[in-house]
């Protein structure tokens, strides 16, 4: 898995139409040994790890596959991510700090260009290493769940009978 990507993603073409791959991503579902389970339905499908080997960074990979009407191939998108819960909390903590960042530079800098006190700023660098700080213990998390992210990955690659680029 690639370092410093938030969401690893893949993009392939396969021959195989969209209701042919529900259908072998469902069989495969059925018999798999790698503690997976999933949904596939039209022209969606989610893999998780089951609840009994879940853990806070486990991953699930979502594909989204669509048919251009004059193509005889079908393209898959997949992306690997964090459950929702996870993304969620990591994306309202980012929203916070950039709000407040924006919020405290407009004060502090207004405050400075009046000539009062603007020591409000020195929260700046805090926010920023906030942040910095949320990135790395994110990429600790997807690191955590690399294993898992290889499993389900192997297993949709096992269930396309296709080699899946590597993410």
């Amino acid at each position: 898995m690639a370092s410093f990507r938030v969401r690893p993603k893949f993009e392939m073409t396969s021959s195989k139409t969209m209701e042919d791959i529900i259908t072998l991503v469902k069989e495969k579902l059925k018999t798999n040994t790698h503690n997976l389970h999933g949904q596939a339905m039209q022209d969606h499908i989610t893999i998780r790890v089951n609840r009994s080997h879940r853990h806070y960074w486990s991953p699930q990979l979502s594909v989204l596959m669509y048919r251009e009407p004059e193509d005889v191939t079908t393209r898959i998108i997949g992306v690997y991510g964090p459950m929702p819960n996870v993304w969620t909390l990591f994306a309202l903590v980012y929203l916070a700090v950039g709000v407040l960042f924006v919020f405290i530079a407009i004060i502090g800098f207004s405050q400075q260009a009046l000539g009062n006190d603007s020591s409000i700023l020195y929260a700046l660098p805090v926010l920023a290493a906030i942040a910095i700080g949320m990135y790395i213990f994110s990429q600790m998390g997807q690191k955590l769940g690399a294993a898992q992210t290889y499993a389900i990955h192997y297993f949709f690659e096992e269930a396309l009978g296709e080699y899946v680029p590597e993410v």
